[in-house]
């Protein structure tokens, strides 16, 4: 009996050692795969906040060599078109500086709106009611019109930070194709400007080979077209537009 006691008794240690230990080792494992979950979510806010920091470095203007290098082309492409081009052939010094600061604010802001990720239909949009602007206090010709859409289309082109050659390239085009245009290389310098002409007489329609020949001889231009804008009988005159080549 004594032995059986013993047995029993060691038997009931046994058993109530192991219940302990595998509750041990439950509670252990659960403890690790509790440090294991607190390491992942401290590692996911680790990454959630270097996120947001690239997302703010992304999102902060940063003026580095590329924005100075694509600002010089950009200001050298415009004063290529407006100093041999506009500017020898038609003189006008007050829209001169239309031209540049409108080039200078479209690439400062479409450059802004690029760097940060915005949509770049807003930089469009701009461009669009920038090139629609028209001035109320005087008007301006299709022409200089045409040059203003061109001084926009570069400084947009040339901040939305293409590669260096590329950019050259588009450049390059854009300045060949406007002097060979409008340069007299292509096409001759077509000129318009309204005149007032007292011979009334001599707006007749058959006699307009005389009309052309007589406004050359008063004005020295090498005239080839004129049209009638307004007849005043009471005064025997009309205004007149004519058309020459430079």
């Amino acid at each position: 009996m004594n032995i059986l006691h013993k047995i029993f008794i060691l038997l009931f240690f046994a058993l109530s050692f192991q219940s302990y230990s595998q509750s041990s080792h439950a509670d252990f494992g659960s403890e690790i795969a509790q440090l294991a979950d607190d390491e992942d979510d401290d590692k996911k806010k680790k990454k959630n906040k270097n996120k947001d920091k690239d997302k703010d470095k992304e999102e902060t203007i940063q003026l580095n060599s590329n924005f100075f290098i694509s600002f010089g082309m950009n200001i050298l492409a415009i004063l290529m078109i407006i100093g041999f081009i506009y500017y020898p052939n038609y003189q006008k010094r007050e829209i001169l500086f239309t031209f540049v600061i409108f080039n200078i604010v479209i690439f400062v802001l479409t450059f802004a709106l690029n760097h940060i990720k915005m949509s770049m239909g807003a930089a469009f949009g701009l461009f669009a009611v920038f090139s629609m602007l028209r001035y109320r206090t005087e008007g301006i010709s299709p022409k200089d019109m045409t040059y203003l859409f061109i001084v926009i289309a570069i400084g947009l082109i040339g901040a939305i930070q293409l590669d260096y050659l590329v950019l050259g390239v588009i450049y390059f085009i854009v300045v060949a194709f406007t002097f060979l245009l409008d340069g007299n290389i292509l096409f001759k310098r077509q000129f318009s400007k309204n005149v007032l002409y007292e011979n009334i007489e001599m707006i007749k329609p058959e006699r307009n080979a005389e009309l052309i020949a007589d406004l050359k001889n008063r004005t020295g231009l090498n005239i080839y077209k004129v049209s009638i804008v307004k007849i005043d009988f009471l005064r025997d005159a009309a205004q007149l537009e004519i058309h020459y080549y430079a």
